[in-house]
């Protein structure tokens, strides 16, 4: 399957799925709508206040606290996850010992968290930050940790065979082990560090995407809500692109694996 074919059956699931909704909410169905348009807002609604805000200009100060916000949590979870990962591998003990707390503390529902970081750190943006990087530390954390704790045993005992000391190791047999592990947690983060900042957002700030969707939801105007979900999912996909260049980049050597017919 080539790229551009891909790409084209992206867009016509999008396209196939705007087309159901803008059919569902106006076209009555045996004297009934199917989606209310109170409830469901339209198409043709949510892209004219997307156009407005953009038009205006009133959401590039949003999408910037967003952005800000939701990549300082992706860039100090994700560290912080490669680095404990790592050591947590690499230190069995210590794993063994820190096993239930960690479980204990990924356990905690996040949005319990979020009021008590908003006490602790105010409504600026680090209790945001703080939010999205309780959600990205353990995605990246786990991964890290199995992927290093997956490494091959004969390329381990040839490495060792060879006369490599553990710095070596660490460059050329664990870092490349973890990498695609690592990447694959990197995707779902992007999300998540997005989320993290929205959901924080919602509780309590004064701008942001999250406080874009707070307040359309407090007038009921679902075009805006509907609005702020889309330009968030266009946000989420930009950035889960540029994690795809840099994985592209750094696992160059990974070979393709084979395709298989559909």
């Amino acid at each position: 399957m080539t790229r551009s074919y891909l790409i084209a059956l992206q867009v016509l699931v999008a396209v196939a799925a705007i087309a159901a909704w803008h059919v569902l909410t106006t076209v009555p169905i045996f004297g009934v709508t199917v989606l209310p348009p109170f409830f469901f807002s339209t198409p043709h609604d949510v892209a004219a206040r997307i156009v407005k805000w953009f038009a205006e200009g009133s959401i590039w100060k949003h999408l910037w606290i967003t952005l800000l916000e939701a990549m300082l949590a992706f860039l100090i979870g994700s560290v912080a996850g490669v680095l404990v990962g790592f050591w947590f591998a690499r230190k069995p003990l210590v794993a063994a010992v820190f096993d239930p707390y960690v479980k204990i503390v990924n356990a905690l529902p996040r949005v319990v968290l979020a009021p008590i970081f908003v006490l602790w750190l105010g409504l600026g943006i680090w209790s945001k930050v703080a939010l999205g990087v309780t959600l990205v530390f353990f995605i990246v954390f786990f991964n890290v940790y199995q992927g290093v704790k997956e490494v091959s045993l004969t390329v381990l005992s040839n490495a060792r065979m060879l006369g490599m000391n553990e710095r070596q190791l660490m460059r050329h047999v664990y870092w490349p082990s973890a990498l695609s592990w690592m990447f694959s947690s990197l995707h779902t983060s992007v999300g998540f560090a997005v989320v993290g900042a929205v959901v924080g957002e919602y509780l309590g700030s004064a701008a942001g995407l999250g406080y874009l969707i707070q307040q359309a939801e407090g007038v009921f105007d679902v075009a805006g809500v509907f609005a702020g979900m889309v330009v968030l999912a266009a946000f989420v996909i930009v950035i889960d692109l540029v994690v795809t260049l840099i994985e592209n980049r750094l696992l160059i050597w990974r070979p393709v694996a084979a395709e298989t017919r559909g």
